[in-house]
């Protein structure tokens, strides 16, 4: 259903399981309408976890996780009104899913089938996140919403961007029993493209606004990464993480090697980088796990795909816009970890395909399964 109502339940919503009140942000804040479509505000909760939700760039606007005491915080960054996202003056992408292809294309140029596409240049002469207008920068479509999930749905047109072929998506966000957020994405196309879809949320497990990331403990099951340029392309090479500072295969602090002198860190300004991950199957699997010590709060990322980026939120400002609590979000105060097939990949045959063909269907799951400990 088109342009739904947001699910209004403040009696079970307003208060986590403790009986804390959360601090949620009003539906009205996010009325609006853009190019024709309504956009607005949808509260989930199941588990011990409540999300708000806009259709304008899917984008995760709060997220409220309890920690080992059971008290709740804010864990993804974002903005109070509608009115910050479309005339945003920060960071372009808090919450929103990045696409049609999520990372960076070289040159904004790619081939495919003997036929070469010119992509608008956004990042450093690069292609980032799917060109100047992505699918972060529209309204989606609101198939259904429940309490615990809102079904949305895009055709990004042929052209758009330019990339090729009418490329229809759908993409579900869950919120489940065992506090997990699961996002999954389906696309079928008319035509042959490239599709690589991600989410982009900025994590700090302590509460947005409220301090650095660098102590934070993460894990990546990944012996490999996908070394990078001057700007931020893959060079091709497959490059072990042993004896580096991107050996995440045991937990450690994100801080203790990330002011290493090292080339790749260097270039990415810290890490901001693909890893590529030990799969042991198609299936869902293990990705990653980022634990914060004092809260006790830890959330594991799970996934199909067989890449995922790791950004330590290295090209924030040192003293940010504020965030939807009034504070700054700041350089190294929060992180993304996005579940997606490689970097670049349409330039360098022997990555994962992006490639979509008509008669095919591209999926991708991406789990956040949050607890304590």
């Amino acid at each position: 259903m088109k342009n739904a109502i947001p699910w209004l339940t403040a009696a079970t919503l307003c208060f986590g399981c403790n009986g804390q009140k959360l601090d949620l942000i009003k539906a009205t804040d996010f009325t609006a309408e853009v190019d024709g479509k309504k956009i607005g505000l949808y509260t989930l909760s199941a588990g011990n976890l409540t999300m708000q939700v806009t259709n304008y760039g899917a984008r995760i606007v709060s997220l409220w996780v309890p920690d080992r005491n059971g008290r709740y915080r804010d864990v993804v960054l974002g903005y109070e009104h509608i009115d910050r996202y479309l005339h945003n003056t920060g960071e372009r992408f808090l919450g929103s899913v990045v696409g049609r292809y999520a990372n960076r294309i070289a040159g904004g140029r790619f081939c495919l089938d003997g036929n070469e596409y010119t992509l608008p240049q956004n990042n450093n002469g690069q292609t980032l996140h799917g060109g100047v207008k992505g699918l972060d920068g529209v309204v989606w479509d609101v198939v259904s919403v429940s309490t615990h999930k809102l079904e949305l749905s895009y055709v990004a047109a042929d052209g758009a961007e330019g990339f090729p072929a009418n490329l229809s998506i759908d993409m579900t966000y869950t919120l489940t029993p065992q506090n997990e957020f699961v996002i999954t994405y389906k696309a079928n196309t008319d035509a042959p493209t490239v599709v690589n879809l991600s989410h982009h949320s900025f994590f700090n497990l302590k509460g947005e606004g409220r301090g650095s990331v660098l102590d934070h403990i993460l894990t990546i099951h990944a012996s490999h990464t996908t070394p990078v340029d001057s700007v931020l392309i893959p060079t091709g090479e497959i490059a072990s993480v042993v004896g580096t500072p991107f050996d995440f295969r045991k937990p450690r602090a994100i801080g203790e090697h990330i002011g290493d002198d090292n080339e790749q860190l260097r270039l990415g300004a810290g890490y901001d980088h693909n890893w590529v991950l030990d799969r042991t199957s198609n299936e869902i699997e293990p990705a990653a796990t980022l634990w914060e010590p004092v809260s006790g709060r830890f959330v594991e990322v799970l996934t199909d795909q067989p890449g995922i980026q790791f950004y330590s939120g290295n090209f924030f400002p040192k003293n940010g816009v504020k965030g939807k609590y009034g504070r700054p979000l700041n350089y190294r105060e929060s992180l993304a970890l996005e579940t997606q097939k490689f970097p670049d990949s349409p330039n360098h045959p022997h990555f994962p395909s992006t490639v979509l063909r008509p008669g095919e269907t591209y999926t991708h799951t991406c789990i956040y399964r949050f607890g304590v400990q």
